[in-house]
This record gives C-alpha cells, structure tokens and sequence, in this order.
C-alpha cells in the first residue's frame, strides 16, 4: 500500500497521515520510515524543503518530517508571507492549508519565531471565520483549535478520525476496515486487562479499609492506555496499572488524611524498603506499605524470570524520590510555609509523579530496555523535566481554586504570586509560557538523533499529551465524569461499528 513505487511524488502524504491518525501507524513502521526517508533525500537540502507546492502540502510534510523526528527548516513557509514578513491575508480562504499550518506549528522549538507567529496567525483567522463555515468543517475547526493534534492522544484521535474518515470520498476502504478492525481488537485487550486490575483492586476493599482515597481506577486505566496502547506493551502496561493505583493511595494519604507524626513514619518506612518496617507503622498504613512491597516484589520476580530484574530497582528509587517529595510538602503545609518558586519547583517536578512513571513505564517494554535506558531516564533528562513541567503547572492553573479551599501545600501560582508580588492572572500567565516553552524542549528532544530509541520517548510524549487533554481547562481526573466519563466509555465500553 505504502510501498508502492509507480505513483507520483508526495502522492503518498495524505496516505501516511491518514494511516498515523487512524491509529495504525505501529503496523506501517518500516514502510513509513522508508518513504519519509526517501522525501528527505529528495526534497530536503541542508535542512531546507525545497519542494514547491500549496499550504497545505508543504505543512502536511513538515508536521509528518517533524512527527517522525527529522530535522527540517519551517524557513518553507516564508514564501507565504508578504513584504512586510506577515502571512498573506489571501491565506483566510485556504481552510485546508491554514488548518495544516496550524497543526504543524505545534511541533515548533526554540527560535522558531515564523513558526510562533504561525500558531498566532492561523489560530486568530481560523476562530474569526469558523461560523461562516459548513457546520462539518466548523466543527473540525472548532476541535482543532481546542485540542491540536500533536497533544491529543492517539487512542482518542484514532477514535474520533475513524468517523470523519468514513465520510470522505476519496478514503480507501481496506484502510478503514483495518482501522475500525484494530481499534475493536485493542479494545478487547484493553478491556480484558482493565477487568483484571478491577479485580485486583475490588479485591483490596479499598473504599472500607482506606475510605479516604479516591476511587480512580477507571481513571487510571485510561491514563496507561494513553500511555502506550499496543498489543505488545500489555504485560507493561499490567506493571504500571498497579504502582499508579499504590501510589493514588500514598498520595492521598499525604494530601488529606495522615497526621505529620505518621507521614514521618511513612517515609521513613518507604526510605528503608523493608516489610520489617510493618511493626512501626500505624494499622490503616501497614495496608499500603504491605501492598507496595509485594507489588514490586511481584514485578521484580517476573523480571527475573526474563533476565532483567535489575530495571526494578530504579522505579524503586524514584518511589523513595516521590515520597520524599510528598514529606517535604507535608512539612510546608505544616508550617504554612510558601515556598520560593526555585523550591517549589525542584521538589514539584518530583511530586508530579512523571519521573517515576516514566521509569516505571519502561519495565515491561521487553528487551529493548536495557539498563543504560535506566540509568538515562533517572538522571534528570531534560524531556522528562520538560514534561513533568507541563504536569505540575497544567494541574496547577486547574487545581489552585479547588484547593485553595481546604489545605493544600501552595501552588506554583502563590509561590509566584508571593516571590513577586503580582496578580493571580500575571501568575497564570508565568505558567503558560513555561508550558510552552516546556513543548518546545519535548518538540526538541524528539527530533533525531534522540538520546534513547523513539518506543522510550513516545511514552514521555504520550504522558505529556495526557496531561494536556484532561487538565487542558478542568481537572478531569479528580472532578472525574462529564468529559473523563465520556473518554473512558470510548476507549473501554463503546465497540466501533464495523
């Protein structure tokens, strides 16, 4: 399909595009590398397209150059810029050219400004004329605008482009058959391992034993869906759903419930991993801690059976890192301590919990993670640090009134505010353009050569997306329903119509 040689150049674009957004990319690896590969020889020169062709093509191609991590000049699209360097305004009747400028200006990095003033561009002229449009197009536009395609998650964009793809004239039905045959067949999987971890968890008999932690494992199922959603990752993901489910029950425990005295404990128990640290903990504690360690010991035994249980061992350390973190914030809400925004953020970054999900995210991806992929996610690199960015200060901008209510450690927004003496909107404000320019480090570290193969950091990206889409305007995942609900019956409950 893809592989075919008696078409004419760049007819393949829209055909790779349409195959990554029906959710079938993983099929088609090789045979996309190999025609990008083959465009960037022929089309790319010192980092400069030098292809001609309309908006939309030229945009198209750099977001899929970009998507699969060459390096590539957006100097293309100066030849849509007037004399005075701003972007034609004959460019506001190309709908398709300026919603693919749109989209590709997101991979965007450090000193792009065209494509900055890109994302301005399009997005400014594409909400002034969405109601002149026909209602399907108006709404395509209206999504895109909320929700681009690069932070969106695969699994949900498959879902939603499967409906949209079936309406146009020009699809190939092999194409769409397989895409609506896989997603059913992903589901099934899914649903399947998302009964398990049910099980695992009814069996706990949390709401009686730990009244006070939020009932989430739907939530949390679908957030390692995010993650990684294909056959091969199930025993993976199987791995994660168990320490994100452990860790919702630690971090409420440090949130709303233990009393400074125990959390020291906790801690202190957590530091020494050792079931011998039971006797000092109190009862509703020992619960946990007892369910902590035989989950990685569990882990740590399948791990061995497969020769690689050394890759335990640092999910562990970055469990101590993230309790201590938790402690520490204990201890400022204790002493109703604000902290300054360089404390706040070197200990946030680790209470977000992204750098323990990250490692914890690589044990079950098989032989490719090797330790040195350990020893590199564990050192603080910067796509990791750019993505637990975007977590902490996403959830921060959503959270603060909510938690402002009752107590809570300070937010990034009352460290700021207090550091610098301004408003709550200047704050928020701060927030954004450190999230930005946290994609751009993302964008960055995903271009080639990357520091790790891609399978590593795809699930950076897809925890950074997840992020992105559940607290883009809400905190989805503790005020859960509505659009969470809606989410989760689409990746677990709602079949796609064959």
């Amino acid at each position: 399909m893809i592989a075919s040689t008696n078409e004419k150049p760049l007819t393949k674009v829209d055909l790779i595009d349409s195959i990554c957004r029906l959710g079938l990319q993983y099929h088609f690896e090789s045979e996309i590398e190999q025609v990008l590969q083959q465009y960037h020889n022929n089309f790319v020169e010192n980092g400069e397209i030098t292809l001609e062709g309309n908006l939309h093509t030229l945009a198209l191609l750099f977001r899929l150059f970009r998507q699969e991590g060459f390096r590539v000049s957006p100097n293309v699209f100066n030849k849509f810029k007037d004399v005075h360097g701003n972007f034609n305004g004959s460019l506001d009747a190309d709908i398709e050219g300026m919603l693919s400028l749109y989209e590709a200006s997101h991979l965007r990095v450090h000193g792009e400004d065209i494509l900055d003033e890109a994302l301005v561009f399009t997005s400014t002229h594409l909400e002034s004329i969405a109601t002149q449009l026909s209602p399907s197009l108006a709404e395509q536009v209206k999504y895109s605008l909320r929700q681009p395609l690069h932070k969106g998650l695969p699994r949900l964009e498959a879902r939603r482009y499967i409906s949209i793809y079936q309406q146009d004239p020009s699809r190939n039905e092999t194409l769409l058959a397989l895409a609506k045959l896989d997603f059913d067949m992903l589901q099934k999987l899914h649903r399947k391992e998302f009964g398990n971890i049910t099980k695992w968890w009814k069996e706990l008999d949390v709401p009686t034993n730990l009244p006070f932690v939020r009932d989430r494992i739907a939530e949390l199922c679908f957030w390692i869906i995010a993650v990684y959603s294909e056959q091969q990752y199930s025993q993976a993901r199987t791995i994660m759903m168990k320490v994100i489910s452990i860790l919702t029950i630690i971090d409420d425990t440090y949130d709303a419930y233990g009393t400074i005295e125990e959390l020291e404990l906790f801690t202190q128990a957590i530091q020494r991993w050792d079931i011998s640290c039971l006797d000092d903990l109190p009862e509703y504690m020992k619960l946990c801690y007892r369910l902590l360690m035989k989950a990685y010991e569990e882990t740590e035994e399948d791990m061995r059976k497969e020769g690689r249980a050394y890759n335990v061992h640092y999910s562990i350390i970055e469990f101590k890192k993230i309790v201590q973190a938790y402690m520490t914030e204990a201890r400022w809400l204790k002493r109703n301590y604000i902290p300054t925004t360089e404390e706040y953020t070197q200990v946030s970054l680790v209470s977000c919990c992204y750098p323990l999900l990250t490692t914890t995210s690589y044990i079950g991806m098989g032989d490719i993670a090797t330790e040195d992929i350990f020893k590199w996610v564990t050192n603080e690199p910067k796509i990791v640090k750019a993505s637990s960015v975007v977590c902490r200060l996403m959830d921060d901008i959503v959270s603060n009134e909510f938690e402002q209510k009752r107590d809570h450690v300070a937010s990034f927004l009352e460290c700021y505010m207090k550091q610098y003496g301004v408003s709550r909107e200047d704050a928020i404000n701060e927030c954004r353009k450190r999230i930005t320019n946290a994609w751009k480090d993302i964008n960055e570290e995903c271009l080639r050569p990357t520091k790790v193969p891609k399978p590593f950091v795809m699930r950076i990206l897809n925890l950074t997306r997840f992020i992105d889409v559940i607290y883009k305007d809400e905190d989805n995942f503790t005020h859960a329903g509505g659009v969470m609900k809606q989410y989760i019956e689409a990746l677990f409950v709602d079949p796609m119509p064959i």
